[in-house]
């Protein structure tokens, strides 16, 4: 008898946090990449392939659109070397080789944002949660997405991939809210 353990393709998020550090509040999140058989395929025959995350603080607005308070687009690239048998990931200049693909979307599936500052958000002075509190307002959201992005796949594939749901590869949009925190001031 033969069975087997079905791991459904996509990017799902394992683990979201916002942290105050002293540089500011900073995103994190884990997201669990999962490819199917035919990206997998195209990337061991040296289709490069282009994540796209998103991470972003929001307020909403009750009058109006909802408005980012910070946001960051990070873009990591995906390639298999044959020569190598490697695995290779690309932030901007960085890279980094794994010989596993499994390490490799480990490692790519952890984002972090830049800090938003202390001065732009706290509760005290003239930061922007102090402006929200002194309007009744209790806190803004996290924002946080990653998708892959077919519009960079060559030419010939991208007709494939706009059409073909097994290169539909995005996680849903995960939403939580963040708190102002009381920050100490020295005397």
């Amino acid at each position: 008898m033969c069975t087997s353990l079905a791991v459904a393709e996509g990017i799902s998020i394992s683990k979201a946090e916002a942290r105050l550090t002293d540089e500011g509040y900073r995103l994190s999140v884990d997201f669990d990449i999962q490819l199917s058989p035919m990206i997998e395929m195209a990337l061991k025959h040296g289709v490069t392939l282009y994540f796209v995350s998103e991470l972003t603080i929001n307020r909403s607005r009750w009058y109006w659109l909802d408005t980012d308070v910070a946001r960051d687009e990070q873009v990591a690239k995906l390639s298999f070397n044959a020569l190598t048998q490697q695995y290779r990931i690309t932030h901007g200049s960085l890279f980094q080789s794994f010989n596993d693909l499994k390490d490799a979307l480990q490692v790519l599936g952890h984002q972090t944002s830049p800090p938003v500052p202390i001065e732009f958000l706290d509760k005290k002075g003239g930061g922007y949660f102090s402006r929200l509190l002194k309007k009744g307002s209790e806190c803004c959201s996290a924002i946080v997405q990653m998708k892959l992005d077919v519009t960079q796949l060559p030419k010939p594939l991208q007709v494939n991939a706009l059409t073909n749901e097994d290169w539909k590869l995005e996680s849903e949009p995960y939403r939580w809210q963040i708190k102002p925190v009381e920050t100490e001031v020295e005397p």
